[in-house]
């Protein structure tokens, strides 16, 4: 990788920043980006301290998509974007949203300025999405005669109904932070996202670990499947590993008494 373009930061509260830094480009995606982001997320999968994680843009961008310039001048082309390393199932430009689910915490996406295209598709990636009310979004790439093949049928499905998903990508048109919480493209809009997106985070760190990182594998696994019997399954099995154990225990053991909980990192 010729430049690091995401400054990842694990506190020792467990609470991990993952920042794209790229802000006089408002975070475009060149080579490099891709890249780092990908480590990024492998970074913070391996790391078993952390508890939640919040994504970010530096500068006045979220991410403003592609940088088609970067690609065409000398970076091996788009075509880079296609490959697959080995038998994984995304390609790179899958990867930079698809990874993030493969990050066993919870991760809060902060949205602000432009959020278009491939930047769109990193945030749907997160678990969270907190936006301010005058980012703009946009599943932009059918303005370049192109579908969205970073993840999205991963992520948006779960979100909204067919129908908008559709008129989105159909128009590739531009909606607002707010316009985003009515779709059901973001969580909740703030004025100051990252404040918020570094609260939530924080609140979800004074929980069990074990506990939220089986929620959102159970979650993650069985949302948008048919197989009830394979879900019902899933939800027996997580439970059976949690009952009993010390961070269940220390879990009641600070509801009971109302004293802060003290957890150990998962096993």
């Amino acid at each position: 990788m010729s430049e690091d373009r995401v400054r990842v930061q694990v506190g020792a509260d467990g609470i991990a920043t993952a920042t794209m830094v790229r802000a006089d480009k408002h975070n475009a995606l060149d080579r490099a980006m891709f890249e780092s982001l990908v480590d990024a997320a492998a970074q913070l999968a391996a790391d078993k301290s952390v508890r939640a994680v919040v994504l970010h843009g530096e500068g006045k961008s979220f991410c403003s998509g592609l940088d088609v310039a970067s690609f065409m001048s000398g970076q091996g082309g788009v075509g880079v974007l296609m490959e697959r390393d080995g038998d994984r199932v995304a390609n790179l430009a899958q990867r930079v949203s698809y990874d993030w689910s493969l990050v066993p915490a919870p991760v809060i996406a902060a949205i602000h300025g432009n959020c278009f295209g491939g930047g769109l598709q990193i945030a749907l990636g997160a678990d969270i999405r907190i936006a301010a009310p005058s980012a703009k979004l946009s599943v932009m790439e059918v303005k370049w005669g192109l579908v969205p093949d970073m993840g999205i049928t991963q992520t948006l499905p779960r979100l909204v109904p067919i129908d908008v998903a559709k008129e989105l990508t159909f128009t590739g048109r531009i909606v607002s932070g707010s316009e985003a919480v009515a779709l059901g493209l973001v969580t909740r809009s703030t004025d100051d996202p990252l404040a918020a997106a570094l609260a939530l985070a924080a609140e979800i760190a004074q929980r069990s670990p074990d506990a939220v990182r089986a929620a959102k594998r159970l979650y993650d696994r069985t949302w948008v499947s048919d197989d009830t019997a394979a879900a019902l399954l899933l939800e027996s099995e997580l439970q059976d590993g949690l009952i009993g154990k010390p961070n269940q225990l220390a879990a009641v053991k600070a509801g009971m008494t109302g004293e802060p909980p003290v957890f150990a990192d998962p096993a």
